[in-house]
Formats: C-alpha cells, sequence, structure tokens
C-alpha cells in the first residue's frame, strides 16, 4: 500500500515536469510501475535498463551536432 502511494507521488512529480501528460495521469503511470517493478525479476529490470541506455545513448549520437562552434 505504501508503495503505491509513494509510486502516485513520484509519478506526479515526473508528469509536472514532463510536458503533455496530466498530474493523475503521471499518478497513475507510478502506480503502475510500481506494481510491474515489484512483480519482475532481477535480469529482466537489468536488461530494461541496459535498453534503454542504450536507446538514449543511440538517439544522442544521431542528434550530435558536427562542425565548428
Amino acid at each position: 500500500m505504501i508503495g503505491k502511494v509513494i509510486g502516485a507521488l513520484v509519478g506526479d512529480k515526473l508528469a509536472k515536469q514532463t510536458g503533455g501528460v496530466s498530474s493523475g495521469s503521471g499518478a497513475i503511470m507510478g502506480v503502475v510501475a510500481a506494481s510491474v517493478l515489484r512483480r519482475m525479476s532481477l535480469p529482466a529490470m537489468l536488461a530494461i535498463g541496459a535498453g534503454g541506455f542504450l536507446a538514449k545513448k543511440m538517439s544522442e549520437k544521431g542528434t550530435t551536432r558536427t562542425g565548428s562552434y
């Protein structure tokens, strides 16, 4: 129960910083994320984290500026 409340609060705070997401939607996403993470195994969490890191690096690599300043 406390995990769901904490997830809702974190989701609400993140939604306020992210455009296009209302605070209610952020709270729901936080609760769902907390529930999903509780049921996941450690290797699955590590694989998702590594995949997210690689996707971020690949997207940053494609948007870097070339040339002189």
